[in-house]
């Protein structure tokens, strides 16, 4: 009997750290707030283009509710990153370093556009959000281990 228990905790130990079990730091919660509010601001941005395009203040018609649709998959897609990360799952640490590399790009442009109030924030958000996830703790939850090498058969 004890060598079917020590074999069933040896695969929960090794199983642990791949389902994100070892906790959550708080770096990875703030990180996955920082996500959750740039896929606020994305959202807001897809529906200010779709009332646009409503009221025929789009180039184009048609143009401006394809713009609609896209920024409204975006912020799904980036609400299932911040949920990711919320969850400590590996997966979600490259779509939220490239979210934020991208926040932050547009942050630039919004910033050379005379846009002050909304390329500032979306910088600090960036940053933010680079910071928190390139910290030890979120590096060492959002990160492959090495397994421990299993103890010989007896």
């Amino acid at each position: 009997m004890g060598s079917r228990s020590g074999g069933r905790a040896r695969a929960q130990a090794n199983a642990a750290p791949e389902d994100g079990q070892h906790g959550r730091p708080l770096t990875v919660l703030l990180a996955a707030a920082v996500q959750a509010l740039e896929s606020a601001g994305v959202l807001v941005a897809a529906v200010f283009a779709g009332i646009d395009a409503l009221q025929g203040k789009a180039y184009q018609n048609s143009s401006g509710i394809a713009l609609t649709i896209i920024g409204i998959g975006t912020a799904v897609a980036l609400v299932l990153v911040a949920a990711g990360l919320a969850r400590v799952r590996r997966w979600s640490r490259t779509p939220a370093l490239l979210t934020q590399l991208f926040t932050g790009i547009i942050g630039i442009y919004l910033v050379q556009g005379d846009r002050y109030w909304l390329g500032g924030p979306a910088i600090v958000l960036a940053v933010a959000g680079f910071v928190l996830l390139l910290v030890p703790p979120s590096l060492c939850a959002l990160t492959f281990t090495a397994k421990e090498p299993a103890a010989p058969a007896k």
